[in-house]
């Protein structure tokens, strides 16, 4: 490890040189990156919601349909905007009413059915059906198109606008995230470091990394919209730690080795051990997600234990590259911290051990119960601000239309007509269904076939399908929804076993039940994964369970705070929460464990070495976790989208909840269960034979 310690510090301009020519590769491969901002389709390919989704989208282009509500608008102008929105590129069909009749006919004489679904009030509705799906560029760029041939009289709902305007806003956002990431981290590490130079330093460094990362994406083909939002801010925070190590490694060696060559090499050899065991449970805790049934959570995780790899990479190359050449400004521009020595915190866990004992224990009561009872949400459209345009929409078409949810039956164009009609009427006597739609509805003796036009036959019977639209006055994800789809599967599979229900009340069941599995199954995963390489770095039985423990503990705090709040939290948050917060900040604890059994080795007592030890590792945990917070807490702030809000600001308490039970609560664990910890860890009291060896 010092050879290459060596090699790095003595080739630093060559370092900073290649790290600079790897920006363009790193940018190219980031702009070739897509970004996918429908998060449904990170739903499993083999549940029957989602084959559905994928005949809708194949056969009838209805996987990215649009409803267009105009208001106080004359009929010969409506036909005038649904001749022009016919005209733009990605649009496959326009449907209105003209399609059924002339609009000199009173729509008086059409049946109620069909009226009902074109026509409420003041107002009516035009149904706009495009070539690809709903995330697709084309789309989105039809959508944009629709919406500048439109007024003030127009509406655009349907999940392809709250797609385009998830895009809008986040593409908006996302830069400022950074920046204010940056800017606060900035102030923080000025306060805490005594260099007013290095937070420049660091973050030069960790900003080339992020870019790396991103570059790198490219393999990956695509990234959701949340991972893009959040993996600059988290890469910042979680790899901030490796950069303070190191420097307070090679201000230490200063002090021995005249020589900065020597210094710094001798630094890195040392950092690329101590940040070994660290970054590793910090990738086991990200790489967790990616046992998700739902692949968003591998969208995430790959590129966070990606980000966490480069993020050490940069620190053992770039880094000391970067400070050697900086050197002399940096110990030049230097001034006192804002931190405290911590004398008074190690005084009071050490003499009031017990208490933060019992306090460790009651509080895990509180927790976990408002752990298992904080309230989650999982319509996607509530992550956006309630003015948006394809929000308002929505929530027009609801309220006027009656359609609160759309569910999309497809079964075989086989099955006899009167055999279909017989489903629709046990279908229209589900509870909550308000109205149904169907080609076999609008044949018979008020409507002969023929009469029908094949634009409208088009819509109902393709690829060997018969669609039928049912529409519910029930939310998605709500339980009588829920209820209402299973007895809905129930109908339609008596005359079909190969029929399907899609559209968005179906997929945000699926959603439900795998985010619920997911969930236990996510953190148990992350969990054993870092029990399991703890126990590798310390040879221990007992730290393992111990450091777990404590993490677990605040993640258990910050879960339960929505709860005694009253807040309702994104499902994707009470997923991802653990497995970020335990990763991010179980270093935190490892750093503090091996400060004590380092200060027991030198033959102290387990209460001068708990004193020795916060007083030794405070500083380093309050820079990092505070700049962790800052870097979360600054995006959580301003973001208008309520998924992101929520994430950062958890993960910005996390930050502070972990760095406090480390400091305050760890150390009283570590004196009461430290002769616990002798019998089950080896050599816990005595240096291992090596070590001896080279002092």
């Amino acid at each position: 490890m010092k050879k290459f310690g060596r090699f790095i510090a003595k080739n630093k301009i060559l370092v900073v040189v290649i790290a600079i020519v790897l920006i363009f590769p790193a940018i190219f491969g980031m702009i070739s990156t897509k970004i996918n901002y429908d998060l449904l389709t990170y739903l499993p390919q083999n549940l029957d919601s989602m084959k559905g989704q994928e005949i809708l989208d194949k056969k009838y282009s209805d996987a990215a349909t649009s409803m267009l509500i105009i208001e106080n608008m004359e009929a010969k102008d409506v036909v005038k905007i649904k001749n022009n929105i016919s005209e733009i590129q990605g649009v496959n069909k326009v449907i209105w009413i003209d399609n059924l009749l002339d609009t000199s006919i009173p729509k008086e004489i059409l049946p109620d059915e069909i009226k009902e679904s074109f026509y409420s009030k003041n107002s009516t509705m035009i149904i706009i059906k495009f070539n690809e799906s709903a995330s697709s560029k084309a789309t989105q760029n039809a959508i944009n198109s629709v919406r500048k041939i439109t007024n003030k009289q127009c509406f655009l709902s349907g999940m392809s606008a709250i797609v385009k305007d998830t895009k809008d806003l986040a593409d908006k956002e996302t830069p400022f995230y950074v920046l204010l990431a940056v800017v606060f981290s900035v102030i923080i590490l000025s306060l805490t470091m005594q260099s007013v130079i290095i937070p420049f330093i660091f973050l030069a460094e960790i900003g080339l990394a992020i870019l790396y990362n991103f570059g790198t994406n490219a393999f990956l083909g695509q990234i959701s919209y949340v991972t893009k939002a959040l993996a600059a801010v988290l890469q910042l925070g979680v790899t901030m730690d490796y950069s303070i190590f190191l420097l307070h490694r090679y201000d230490e060696e200063r002090k021995k080795i005249d020589d900065r060559v020597e210094a710094m090499a001798e630094a890195i050899a040392n950092t690329i051990v101590s940040i070994t065991g660290s970054s590793l449970t910090t990738i086991a805790g990200f790489l967790a997600l990616c046992a998700m049934t739902l692949s968003l959570g591998k969208d995430i995780g790959i590129v966070m234990a990606k980000g966490v790899l480069i993020g050490v990479i940069s620190t053992v190359t770039v880094l000391p590259a970067l400070i050697l050449i900086f050197d002399k400004p940096i110990h030049k521009f230097s001034h006192k911290t804002v931190l405290p020595e911590f004398h008074k915190v190690s005084d009071l866990v050490t003499k009031k051990y017990k208490v933060f004992i019992i306090l460790f224990l009651l509080l895990f009561i509180p927790a976990i119960y408002g752990n298992n009872h904080t309230k989650v949400y999982y319509n996607l459209d509530e992550s956006l601000p309630k003015d948006t345009p394809s929000i308002v929409a929505t929530n027009k078409l609801k309220k006027e239309y009656n359609m609160t949810t759309t569910h999309f039956i497809l079964v075989k164009d086989n099955i006899k007509s009167y055999k279909v009609r017989e489903m629709i009427d046990k279908i229209e006597k589900v509870s909550g269904i308000e109205k149904v739609i169907a080609y076999d509805k609008f044949i018979g003796a008020a409507i002969p076939e023929s009469f029908i036009p094949e634009d409208i036959k088009d819509i109902f019977k393709q690829g060997g399908y018969n669609l039928i639209l049912a529409n519910s006055k029930y939310k998605a994800a709500r339980d009588e929804e829920n209820i209402q789809i299973d007895e809905l599967n129930k109908i339609v599979k008596d005359y079909d076993k190969e029929a399907m229900i899609s559209g968005e009340g179906p997929l945000t069941k699926d959603l439900i039940e795998i985010a619920d599995k997911d969930f236990k199954h996510v953190n148990g995963v992350s969990i054993a994964a870092i029990f399991g390489i703890i126990l590798i770095v310390f040879a221990s039985l007992s730290i393992p369970i111990l450091l777990v423990a404590a993490i677990s503990l605040a993640i258990f705090i910050n879960m339960a705070i929505p709860f005694y709040t009253g807040t309702t939290i994104p499902f994707i948050a009470s997923i991802v929460i653990g497995c970020i917060q335990l990763g991010a900040t179980v270093d935190y604890a490892i750093l503090m464990t091996t400060r004590f059994r380092e200060e027991i080795r030198n033959g102290n007592d387990k209460f001068k070495a708990a004193k020795i030890t916060v007083e030794g590792t405070a500083k380093s945990i309050v820079t990092s976790g505070l700049t962790f917070f800052a870097a979360t807490a600054s995006v959580g702030i301003i973001s208008n989208m309520d998924l992101i809000k929520t994430l950062c600001g958890m993960i910005a308490r996390g930050a502070l909840i972990s760095m406090g039970v480390i400091i305050f609560i760890l150390p009283s664990i570590l004196i009461v269960c430290e002769k616990f910890i002798r019998i089950t860890t080896k050599n816990w009291n005595k240096k291992p034979l090596d070590e001896v060896k080279e002092i």
